[in-house]
């Protein structure tokens, strides 16, 4: 506590006190030359007008955060950006989110430009695709409408256009298609002339053709081209026919005008009927209109006369009796069905009337029956003519077939359709030539060969597909057998196996419908035997995990052991969940029920720990506040007078105080530790002001009783004449010790200058050697050099010392108390003595010993 006694003015102040005076700043320029900085720098900032390289460079020298907010407004581009964040992502947390939220705008206008683009090559590839349907432009418009890129509109905009005009391109093109397809069977039923039709026909082909090659001909629906195709080659097929009926109307219209020009009686009924049947048949709808006519001509024509003679043929074949109503009826239905055109029928009524034989019929019906059979001969002889040209159209329809790329069902049907109509034909028109029948079969097979060749690799296909599946049901079998030795079950194996079966049955493909029924029946009855062990376990499975959903729900969130014992039953749920796999849907459910009640014990901690984050933050007013108050204690002035005090009331509520928030523990203690060093500080100056007090006034004391004991020994006047009791007084007071040994030594001084000078002063001459020895001893144990004329005696005296010390086994005794009765010693000094007394007080004081 001497540490600042006998120290020189000249010396070199070593106190903390005199640190703290060198190193702590002045704050007022400080505070100046930080403003002149932040105008400096805000004029930079104003002086950027939107240089992003600059900005940059700015905001990563700047050290104010609002100047390189400013600043971080100016920087857009990426690189930049990106560079400005990784500098500010830990320094300046606002710059660094603004950096971020323009990254992650660029980022997302970019993926939009991405997609968008996208959708603009997808749009280019619709545009050249030559089968554009209207559901991938819809699908087209849909994806555009989520996507916001603005810089491409113009360019997409564009191409939907075209892509518009090809779908309204495609929409007039069937439509006009359509229309014609109308117009070609509205032409079918009209009355025009064959040459008429014929030219309406070619006009129609080269509309079709037209439409053909138009660049949208690719939308055309195939069923629609291909009717008009058949349609307009049953037209142009029919046009033949046409024309001959047409001509075959002109002749018989002209005859009948001819003949009612004629005289009456230039022609008889024989004659007429001879003529009429020798012109070319007509049509069926016109042939009853001229029958007609020509009966009423024929009425008004006299009869031949009956011939005198018969032939003995005519009168042994007669007949015996007279037509039934039968006979009458067939004959009617044959004429009916000559009026409607169904030669078939016409034929039967044909057959029924020649097999009626010996009967006699009337002139009238003999008449009825020779033309009815005449208009049926004439029929049949145009509908074999005309089912020949139909066959011939047939043949070309059906090779036709190999150049089109129909479905193969759908080919099947075609040429199925066309050997029906061709039987249809020999029904109708009689059986065809045979070399026409031979084209007919040659041109179907080879039209049908794709069709047989795809259905028989279909029928291959369903053959092998039986097999699979009968070999999916061995496979279960066999796993069942294996489950039935009592192997061990690996239940995941077993759950994989039996899902893989069922995918597997469920793409096998096509099997013949009377095998399905009976393998589904068997693959079912397998399946079901091998998955009752795995369904019974899985009940189990399901059991044990509503167990540690309960468990988990029953946890009690406080406990220390809790999310020990949470984990645990985290980990036991994914070993039960590998070993034993469930059925999706129930998989699922129990997860989010375990995974419900594992949030909520998460939810029951983070509550309790938002309380204790509550309660830590208050601990941490409270500790600011005792930080706050010390701090304002320290800038007092009176600060030293009750600094005791309050650090120990300061430290017993600190400890009382609970624990702060983690992150913010650091910078309490720094903040508490700074008070206190800051209120120690002002306590160990008043410290250290006393202890210089205090070695100073030692020091005047120690002299003032050398100088009374030198006065004292020396005998002369001024001993007396001194008032020493003032001298002494005036002196400030030292601790108890020093002021109680000094006092008695002066006292003693004092007392002999009167009749006990003479032996105080031999006292005093004899209390040199020992003082001289002491002072000696104590500058070894000091470690000071004494000089060298003491050197012999000081190497004695050590010596001493340690053979002392040895064989006593203590160590040498305080060095202060040592002092203390050195200082109580009263003997007579000189001025090296003197000097050598104060060096040893100063290192004995500095040493606090």
């Amino acid at each position: 506590m001497f540490e600042f006694l006998f120290k020189r003015p000249a010396d070199k102040s070593d106190t903390p006190a005199g640190k703290s005076a060198q190193a702590s700043p002045n704050p007022a320029p400080a505070a100046a030359q930080t403003s002149a900085l932040r105008a400096q720098q805000a004029e930079k900032v104003a002086a950027l007008a939107g240089d992003e390289a600059a900005a940059v460079e700015f905001i990563l020298q700047s050290d104010f955060s609002e100047l390189r907010l400013t600043a971080a407004e100016q920087v857009h581009s990426a690189a930049a950006l990106e560079r400005v964040h990784a500098a500010m992502r830990n320094t300046d947390r606002r710059v660094a989110k603004l950096m971020q939220s323009r990254l992650d705008a660029l980022r997302h206008h970019q993926a939009e430009l991405a997609r968008g683009q996208a959708c603009i090559e997808q749009a280019q590839t619709l545009l050249k695709d030559e089968k554009l349907s209207p559901n991938q432009v819809a699908e087209l418009d849909r994806r555009w409408s989520v996507i916001a890129a603005p810089e491409l509109a113009a360019e997409f905009d564009a191409i939907r256009t075209q892509l518009a005009q090809r779908l309204e391109a495609q929409v007039s093109l069937q439509r006009a298609m359509i229309d014609s397809l109308t117009a070609l069977r509205a032409l079918g039923n009209s009355d025009l002339r064959a040459a008429e039709l014929a030219e309406r026909l070619e006009q129609m082909a080269q509309t079709h053709a037209a439409a053909l090659a138009a660049p949208e001909h690719a939308s055309l629906p195939r069923s629609l081209t291909n009717e008009f195709a058949s349609e307009h080659a049953r037209l142009s097929a029919s046009l033949g026919a046409l024309e001959q009926g047409q001509s075959a109307v002109i002749a018989r219209e002209t005859a009948l005008a001819e003949w009612r020009a004629t005289p009456p009686g230039a022609f008889n009924q024989d004659q007429l009927k001879k003529a009429w049947q020798q012109l070319p048949p007509a049509p069926p709808d016109a042939a009853a209109d001229l029958q007609q006519r020509f009966e009423v001509l024929l009425a008004s024509v006299p009869a031949p006369a009956p011939s005198a003679h018969k032939p003995k043929e005519a009168r042994k074949n007669a007949p015996v009796q007279a037509p039934d109503q039968h006979f009458i009826d067939t004959l009617d239905a044959m004429e009916a069905a000559l009026q409607q055109g169904s030669l078939g029928s016409a034929a039967d009524m044909d057959k029924i009337l020649k097999d009626s034989k010996g009967t006699r019929l009337t002139p009238a019906l003999a008449d009825r029956l020779a033309h009815a059979r005449a208009e049926l001969k004439r029929l049949s002889d145009w509908a074999r003519w005309g089912g020949n040209v139909s066959r011939e159209e047939l043949i070309k329809a059906v090779e036709q077939l190999t150049t089109q790329k129909l479905a193969m069902s759908e080919l099947a049907k075609k040429v199925g359709s066309m050997r029906e109509r061709w039987k249809a034909l020999d029904t109708l028109s009689g059986a065809a030539p045979k070399s026409l029948w031979e084209r007919f079969d040659a041109a179907c097979s080879a039209a049908y060969a794709p069709a047989a060749a795809h259905f028989k690799h279909l029928a291959d296909e369903r053959h092998t597909n039986a097999a699979k599946a009968q070999a999916l049901i061995a496979e279960a079998a066999l796993e069942t057998a294996k489950l039935a030795e009592g192997e061990s079950v690996d239940w995941k194996h077993m759950a994989a196996t039996v899902q893989r079966m069922r995918l597997a049955w469920s793409h096998l493909g096509a099997i013949d419908r009377k095998e399905k029924k009976r393998l589904d029946h068997e693959f079912t009855d397998a399946l079901n035997t091998l998955q009752a062990p795995l369904e019974q376990q899985r009940k189990n499975e399901v059991a044990e995990r509503e167990a540690m959903i309960a468990q988990v729900a029953a946890l009690d969130a406080h406990d220390r052991h809790a999310l020990d014992t949470l984990r645990s039953l985290q980990e036991r749920w994914q070993e039960h969940a590998r070993a034993v796999p469930l059925e999706r849907k129930a998989e699922q459910a129990l997860w989010q029920k375990f995974r419900a009640a594992c949030d909520a014990v998460f939810a029951r901690r983070k509550e309790s720990a938002n309380a204790a984050d509550a309660e830590r933050r208050s601990h941490q007013e409270a500790k600011d506040a005792i930080s706050a108050r010390l701090e304002q204690a320290a800038g007092a002035p009176d600060a030293a007078a009750h600094a005791a005090k309050l650090l120990r009331e300061a430290a017993a509520e600190w400890n009382a105080i609970g624990a702060v928030p983690r992150a913010n523990e650091a910078k309490v203690e720094k903040r508490y530790h700074a008070a206190i060093a800051a209120l120690q500080h002002h306590v160990d100056a008043a410290k250290r002001d006393a202890s210089r007090a205090q070695a100073s006034a030692l020091r005047d004391k120690l002299r003032l009783c050398q100088e009374l004991e030198a006065q004292v020994a020396a005998g002369g006047a001024d001993a007396d004449s001194i008032d020493w009791s003032a001298r002494w007084s005036a002196l400030p007071a030292l601790d108890a010790s020093h002021e109680r040994t000094l006092k008695a030594r002066f006292d003693a001084a004092l007392a002999a200058r009167g009749e006990g000078r003479a032996a105080f002063a031999a006292l005093l001459e004899k209390n040199r050697e020992p003082l001289l020895h002491e002072i000696l001893r104590l500058e070894i144990a000091a470690g000071i050099d004494s000089g060298s004329e003491f050197a012999r005696e000081r190497l004695k005296l050590q010596v001493e010392t340690l053979q002392s010390s040895l064989k006593s086994g203590q160590k040498p005794g305080n060095q202060a108390a040592q002092f203390l009765q050195l200082c109580a010693m009263p003997a007579l000094v000189d001025d090296r003595t003197a000097s050598r007394i104060e060096h040893l007080f100063t290192r004995i004081a500095r040493d606090g010993k």
